[in-house]
């Protein structure tokens, strides 16, 4: 009886202390504080954006920054009484922005770097450099009817619409080294032929009341009309185009 005492208490002895013990373990992972291991992902930069651009974006913001100087330059003339300053730093400013235009993509191309950006940035500053700004100098200096306003309006749908079907197209026109072959349509910094006959008749004193080919009433349709607004309406004509023009 003693021996069947002891060995039945050790064989329950077997089956006991093991789960008290792993009661006590797990008593203790519960009051252990648990240290999350340390994340491998690298911290977030900032200046992410300013970062990725390369030396060329730059460049092509200082295209838009020169088409917004004009703008401003526009607004700061018919605020102070036609100011001459500020209307010559409004026709400067645009022939500054084709020099960037040119020049971004020739630093591009000779650091042979590129950033994402870079092409939807030329779009967006020419837009702004070469068909908002030249249709504001022209409602500045004097083409402010209606009719006027209109084809103005136009003209810069057009830049936006020749600009767009560049984006799209210009990898099915482009050769093996990248570069597009030609053009379809007129470029729209050819707008500044535009601005070059504004400063002439600026100059002359033939702006505002005394603008080339005189002013129209429209008695029927209402509102008023310069001749001169055409132009801005041909040059849209030819951005929309299909004329193809080798592109240097």
């Amino acid at each position: 009886w003693y021996q069947r005492r002891v060995h039945g208490d050790n064989f329950l002895a077997c089956f006991a202390l093991p789960s008290f013990s792993a009661m006590s373990s797990r008593g203790k992972k519960s009051v252990e504080v648990v240290k999350s291991p340390p994340s491998d992902q690298p911290k977030k930069k900032r200046f992410r954006l300013i970062r990725s651009l390369a030396l060329a974006d730059f460049i092509t913001l200082a295209n838009a920054g020169c088409g917004v100087s004009s703008l401003f330059f526009c607004l700061n003339f018919l605020e102070n009484d036609r100011f001459e300053p500020y209307i010559l730093g409004a026709f400067i400013m645009l022939p500054l922005s084709l020099v960037f235009d040119i020049l971004d993509g020739s630093v591009a191309r000779w650091r042979n770097k590129y950033s994402p950006y870079g092409f939807d940035l030329d779009s967006l500053a020419d837009v702004v450099s070469f068909c908002v700004a030249p249709a504001v100098l022209g409602f500045t200096l004097g083409l402010r009817g209606f009719w006027d306003c209109s084809i103005l309006s136009v003209f810069v749908c057009c830049g936006i619409g020749r600009l767009a079907r560049y984006n799209v197209t210009a990898g099915l026109l482009s050769t093996e080294t990248g570069k597009v072959k030609y053009y379809e349509g007129f470029p729209v910094p050819t707008s500044l032929f535009i601005v070059l006959l504004l400063f002439i008749a600026f100059q002359q004193g033939r702006a505002f009341d005394h603008i080339w080919f005189g002013k129209y009433i429209c008695p029927r349709v209402g509102g008023s009309f310069h001749p001169f607004s055409l132009i801005y309406l041909f040059f849209g004509a030819l951005m929309v185009s299909e004329i193809k023009i080798p592109k240097p």
